[in-house]
């Protein structure tokens, strides 16, 4: 077991049992993939969310941050990276997201996970305003207990490609890319974005994934 030290956080890491797993052969077809990730984009229906955060004076962008780092942490396959060709299983993972600037240029910040959406609205607008005052946390490019994720509020995207540096493969971070709201049948929608490594799960996870955060704010009151 290994402990990685992310801020004021402590992140714990273990070696995950490949050899048991019952993926181990998709594990090993895949992992040598030139380009192993593969990428799923669907809608969902923040209307609920969306009232729900007006009502409570929430930030909508943090909410949609704090439900998928909540769904994904939820998930097994989501919190898997790979290092030095081993997998390993995070105990917990924060998620880093762009954040546009007034020049329209973007810079990175990091949210820690949280226990409720209240405190990581709290918090994660504490960061916001850090941010804002020139207090700008330089994301670790050699970070792996995190998720990455970006928002693309002008386009309500069908399919989305992330740029690479071709080293990705190598870890396996996740990442999301939420869209811009529209409406349809009266209802308020969102693109979202899921791209993640194939050696580390299937069509099946992520479909889980949007499954957890669906259920997750239909049931918010």
């Amino acid at each position: 077991m290994a402990f990685l030290h992310h801020k004021s956080e402590r992140i714990i890491m273990k070696e995950f049992d490949v050899e048991n797993w019952n993926r181990n052969a998709q594990y090993q077809f895949f992992k040598t993939y030139e380009d192993p990730f593969f990428n799923i984009t669907a809608n969902l229906d923040i209307t609920n969310l969306y009232k729900y955060c007006k009502q409570n004076d929430f930030s909508f962008s943090l909410a949609c941050l704090y439900i998928s780092l909540k769904c994904a942490n939820e998930i097994t396959e989501f919190k898997l990276r790979l290092k030095n060709d081993k997998v390993y299983v995070f105990e917990t993972v924060n998620i880093g997201s762009t954040v546009l600037n007034d020049d329209f240029t973007f810079s990175f910040c990091d949210f820690e996970f949280q226990k409720t959406m209240a405190e990581f609205d709290a918090k994660g607008k504490i960061v916001l305003e850090n941010h804002k005052n020139g207090i700008v946390f330089n994301a670790q490019e050699d970070q792996l207990g995190i998720i990455h994720c970006s928002t693309i509020p002008w386009v309500s995207f069908t399919g989305f490609k992330h740029a690479r540096k071709g080293d990705e493969g190598l870890q396996g971070i996740p990442k999301l890319v939420f869209g811009k709201i529209f409406t349809e049948n009266e209802e308020k929608r969102i693109p979202f974005s899921v791209e993640v490594h194939h050696a580390l799960m299937d069509g099946y996870h992520v479909g889980l994934l949007y499954d957890k955060m669906q259920k997750f704010i239909d049931e918010l009151v």
